[in-house]
């Protein structure tokens, strides 16, 4: 059987791509700015402040849970959520050492 997409991909060339999908909605980025703007967990009001309906909020706070950017607690009938800032160091660590690279070459195409 043939590889899968991913697999033909080095960890780290998976790893970026998966962090640059993060970047790739303005909603998942409004609710990043959002969380670091309070510096706390958000318990609901996200609606509110992105202006999206709850499913498209829950959708993109499942994708930047699934990547581990952000983590959830239950409270209540509430999940809260914040930045996992272990997590977003380590983020910022592998997306800085890519964007880092710059082109030697100045007579190329």
């Amino acid at each position: 059987m043939g590889l899968t997409k991913t697999e033909m991909f080095t960890d780290e060339q998976n790893q970026i791509s998966l962090f640059s999908k993060v970047f790739g909605h303005p909603a998942r980025v409004a609710i990043l700015q959002h969380l670091f703007k309070i510096n706390s967990c958000v318990c609901g009001d996200l609606v509110n402040e992105i202006g999206l309906a709850q499913p498209t909020i829950s959708q993109h706070l499942k994708e930047l849970k699934n990547l581990g950017l952000i983590k959830g607690n239950v409270e209540g009938t509430s999940v809260c959520y914040c930045i996992n800032s272990e997590n977003w160091t380590r983020m910022k660590e592998v997306m800085q050492q890519f964007l880092d690279q710059d082109i030697l070459a100045t007579d190329c195409c």
